[in-house]
């Protein structure tokens, strides 16, 4: 069984905890590591073998073109992260289209592929944003992996399907490609990466995976390039936002190798039917 990885290429400081303390208007302020992130995660991955799919924001492709080149002719997947990393419960239904609309016109141009997938910042389609993916497929979106079934501050839906699945909507279906949660003594524990890959030892981490595997489900893994950066700036936040941020980042490289020797990984692409 193949299984999907795939990263959000953002920015250390593009994360809805530090949104008061690097505001939009101050991007450009801080020092940028998400191009030699990426590069580094991307030479990684040639170094192993493996394809992943690169959620990408337009505001990161419109800055680092060649990034974005690189890892279309590297044979990764590109598709859309959202333009400006703003979370979907905090715009109109207008303005998630314009944002949407706008990174794909972006990524398709530099790429010069079809963009087919779509996460949202911080994953949040919840329920009370889930107006948005009938909207995702009126502007081309084949499909989303943005609903985690979990309880969260910032996302989540608890019960939802979590595998994947397709969603009616009155625009039409969607591919629904939700990050891996596992159920364990009654309670829906996320497992796909992000801060629960750096919270967890990776010898607890690899039986929930296998469990996963074994009842037939490829796994959804994600992580970020600033997780793989232990060197990067410090910001300043609450401390559980900075406790979420920072831990373990430092072993983020070894737990990534020994994922991707454990498993076999390929682009969420593959995971969709016709």
């Amino acid at each position: 069984m193949i299984h999907g990885l795939s990263f959000d290429i953002e920015e250390h400081f593009q994360v809805a905890a530090f949104d008061c303390v690097a505001r939009r208007r101050h991007w450009e302020r801080h020092e940028s590591r998400v191009e030699r992130n990426t590069h580094l995660i991307l030479d990684l991955l040639e170094q192993q073998g493996i394809h992943a799919t690169m959620f990408v924001l337009g505001w990161v492709a419109e800055r680092h073109k060649g990034l974005i080149r690189r890892i279309v002719e590297s044979g990764h997947e590109l598709a859309s992260h959202g333009y400006a990393h703003e979370l979907i419960t905090g715009q109109t239904p207008e303005a998630f289209r314009e944002d949407i609309r706008q990174a794909k016109h972006i990524l398709e141009d530099i790429g010069g592929v079809p963009i087919i997938g779509y996460r949202a910042p911080t994953f949040s389609i919840t329920k009370e944003s889930e107006w948005a993916l009938p909207i995702l497929v009126e502007e081309g979106y084949r499909y989303d992996s943005s609903i985690m079934a979990v309880v969260h501050d910032y996302y989540g839906i608890p019960g939802a399907i979590p595998t994947i699945h397709t969603i009616s909507t009155d625009s039409g279906p969607i591919w629904e490609v939700p990050p891996s949660t596992c159920k364990w003594a009654g309670i829906t524990f996320p497992v796909a990466g992000g801060g629960y890959f750096r919270l967890f030892p990776y010898r607890l981490l690899k039986p929930l995976l296998q469990r996963i595997e074994a009842q037939g489900h490829p796994l959804i893994m994600y992580l970020h390039p600033w997780e793989l950066d232990p060197s990067q700036p410090r910001m300043r936040g609450s401390t559980l936002s900075e406790f979420r941020h920072y831990l373990n980042l430092e072993k983020v490289h070894g737990r990534l190798i020994q994922l991707i020797r454990d498993f076999p990984f390929g682009p969420y692409r593959n995971l969709i039917t016709s």
